[in-house]
């Protein structure tokens, strides 16, 4: 076996921004119109006067006056025609980025920037703090010093961090409470009879008000809303094998199977009986793991919704190209919106993940029909079978599988040839809070299942009841000795501030130093990102790793 040990992890990174160029723009009687059709993203900024932005051949029009900020996406066409009698006076930011010198050495992903690659324009009413810094930047666009010229840079990115900030708030100000008690309501309800009157007296708003509310909070009517829900509830169902078309129709709130395939056909241009077989190319996963298995299927996730930027990187694959990322602290309506512009067909996730956020499969469920890959429930292999049967690749995942297997089967007959397969192993999981003795998964996978390594007595009883769903037992400090084996295997987990500082009250205590371990020297410190992920591409990694541990330094 290879005991050359990589590490699956990845960087994505965002571009730098550059300002391509500023123009003035002054509209007048004589010339009252000006075109714009940049291949960059264009921010205009009203510093005067009144006009109109027309866009997509007049189809969207925008009322201007001072202190608007507009932000066309590349390759838009767009017109600014000036108010005769109020001359228009605009500046035209052409945006740009490239790439981080060091992207191509590192192999990092280049995630694409919410500012520059945003497709929809967007508008802000009143922004005069951003309308000034352009025009700072304008007037000093050719800097007599580098002092200027620093300060230019600086002034820029404030424009940028002041378009980002808007857009995140812009999803944080549409979160109105009586609005949201309503679409809870519906997404909660969607199977039973629900009536417009029902949700505008739980908004607390007019009939005909409400359904304008709901439309610019979601981009869909109230029906359109209900009609999403209920047939990509069917979606899921049907993915799941559970029950009959006219099961499933009853179950989501349609009186019979004929009336849910006319409203599937409408919303889908397929009948169910075809979804069924539909191979997906637009995928999106909650958190990192998942995206692992479908990157290891050959099917690059077009959205990852995660809490760090990091991927895991297959091993002989070809890194993701386009992948979006989306913060999973973020607005559940900027991340409805992120989905839908990537036109997500599916999203994988784990109900435990979702709740961990505040949130539920519910609310994402009009976007796109939800696969829930149970967490906890089920180990890693049967979740790559199961996502594996999902997009139609169960080939690909069995051939895989039995590549590992034997990998197990070599990696297991050197280990006991070393003297670790005569020891009991312990692995201590120390966190700021907590003090953990880890059981069947992350690491515990490998070293119990596929080397076959013994376990704590008290962790080999738990193992026999709960098999994959063991991940770790909490204990107090006083209770080291009773889980203690002749090897420890010891991760530390750093507090927020990046501090381990918390550790040395373990190994400094009594309980610690008096182990026969930590008198033999028998301890390996072990990194985290090294050894706790979970996933089939870590958990191959975290093998080899294990064979050059017992094996390389016996």
């Amino acid at each position: 076996m290879n005991n050359v040990v990589v590490s699956e992890w990845a960087e994505s990174r965002f571009p730098l921004y550059t300002a391509d160029s500023i123009q003035s723009l002054y509209s007048t009687s004589n010339l009252p119109m000006y075109k714009i059709h940049e291949s960059l993203t264009v921010l205009i900024a009203i510093v005067s006067g009144e006009g109109v932005l027309n866009a997509d051949d007049g189809q969207t029009t925008y009322e201007l006056m001072e202190g608007n900020v507009i932000l066309l996406p590349a390759h838009r066409h767009a017109v600014l025609i000036a108010n005769r009698t109020q001359p228009l006076h605009a500046y035209k930011l052409v945006i740009g980025t490239m790439e981080q010198a060091r992207s191509a050495l590192s192999g990092a992903m280049m995630r694409k920037s919410e500012v520059a690659f945003n497709s929809n324009i967007q508008f802000f009413p009143h922004e005069p703090a951003s309308v000034a810094k352009v025009e700072e930047l304008y007037i000093h666009r050719s800097p007599e010093s580098e002092t200027r010229h620093v300060k230019n840079q600086i002034v820029f990115h404030q424009i940028i961090l002041q378009l980002l900030d808007l857009q995140e708030s812009k999803y944080a100000a549409s979160e109105q409470p009586s609005m949201e008690r309503s679409m809870a309501y519906l997404e909660n309800h969607y199977s039973d009879k629900i009536t417009r009157e029902r949700l505008a007296e739980i908004a607390g708003v007019s009939k005909s008000h409400y359904s304008t509310l709901f439309k610019q909070l979601t981009g869909f009517s109230p029906n359109e809303y209900l009609s999403r829900l209920r047939v990509h509830r069917a979606k899921e169902l049907l993915l799941n094998g559970t029950g009959t078309l006219r099961e499933i129709a009853l179950k989501v709130g349609y009186k019979d199977e004929f009336y849910l395939s006319r409203r599937f056909k409408q919303q889908t241009g397929a009948s169910p009986s075809a979804f069924n077989r539909s191979s997906f190319q637009r995928v999106a996963v909650w958190l990192t793991p998942y995206a692992s298995h479908l990157l290891l299927l050959g099917l690059e996730p077009a959205v990852m919704i995660s809490d760090n930027s990091e991927y895991v990187n297959t091993d002989g694959l070809q890194p993701p190209q386009t992948m979006v990322f989306i913060n999973a602290d973020s607005a559940v309506e900027q991340m409805k919106s992120v989905l839908l512009d990537n036109n997500i067909e599916l999203i994988f996730a784990a109900s435990q993940h979702l709740y961990e956020y505040g949130l539920n499969a519910g609310q994402l469920r009009a976007v796109a029909p939800i696969m829930e890959i149970s967490w906890m429930e089920i180990g890693w292999k049967e979740h790559l079978r199961r996502i594996a049967q999902v997009i139609q690749r169960s080939e690909r995942a069995e051939r895989w599988l039995a590549e590992f297997e034997q990998e197990e089967r070599t990696a297991r007959s050197l280990v006991q040839q070393s003297g670790a397969s005569d020891e009991i192993l312990t692995i201590l999981v120390i966190k700021p809070e907590q003090l953990l003795v880890y059981g069947a998964r992350n690491i515990g996978y490998v070293m119990y299942q596929s080397l076959g390594l013994r376990p704590p007595a008290r962790i080999q009883q738990e193992i026999e009841k709960l098999g994959d769903q063991l991940h770790s037992i909490p204990i107090d400090i006083s209770e080291l000795a009773d889980y203690a084996g002749e090897r420890i295997l010891v991760t530390v987990f750093p507090d927020v501030k990046g501090s381990t500082a918390h550790s040395e009250a373990i190994f400094n205590s009594p309980y610690w130093n008096e182990l026969p371990a930590v008198q033999r020297n028998c301890i390996h410190h072990l990194d985290k990102d090294e050894w706790i992920p979970y996933n089939p591409v870590s958990i191959r990694l975290q093998l080899q790793r294990a064979v050059a541990l017992f094996t390389v330094h016996q």
